[in-house]
């Protein structure tokens, strides 16, 4: 990795996440993210992912760039939450970045997954 590329990682790693709750749609709440998914940012997540008491859960990552391995823990750790209400969690617009991070700690599959997060008709 040059020093470019590191900067650049550096500079991912270092921004804000921002959680913005949507609401209920078709009985799954619905949380989109923006920003990487990591140590520094998780808290949050964690406690909005505790705070769901509905069916299912949908978590927008068009606009999550990066997930580090925090990030994929809490991931599961929503999944687990989840599963044992017998519901799923889906992820919508996931990038090739992050869903190559979930490949290859071998997670993957314990989500669904859509292009983007449906719209209410």
């Amino acid at each position: 990795m040059n020093a470019k590329d590191f900067n650049r990682n550096q500079a991912m790693r270092d921004e804000p996440l921002t959680i913005e709750d949507l609401g209920q749609q078709n009985q799954k709440r619905v949380l989109r993210l923006s920003g990487p998914l990591t140590i520094a940012t998780l808290y949050e997540f964690q406690n909005l992912v505790r705070a769901s008491a509905l069916n299912g859960l949908i978590l927008d990552f068009t606009k999550v760039p990066y997930v580090d391995s925090a990030g994929v823990g809490a991931l599961v750790g929503a999944y687990v939450r989840h599963q044992k209400e017998g519901h799923s969690v889906t992820l919508a617009g996931v990038n090739e970045r992050v869903r190559n991070t979930l490949k290859i700690t071998q997670v993957d599959s314990f989500f669904m997954y859509t292009d983007s997060v449906p719209q209410l008709a």
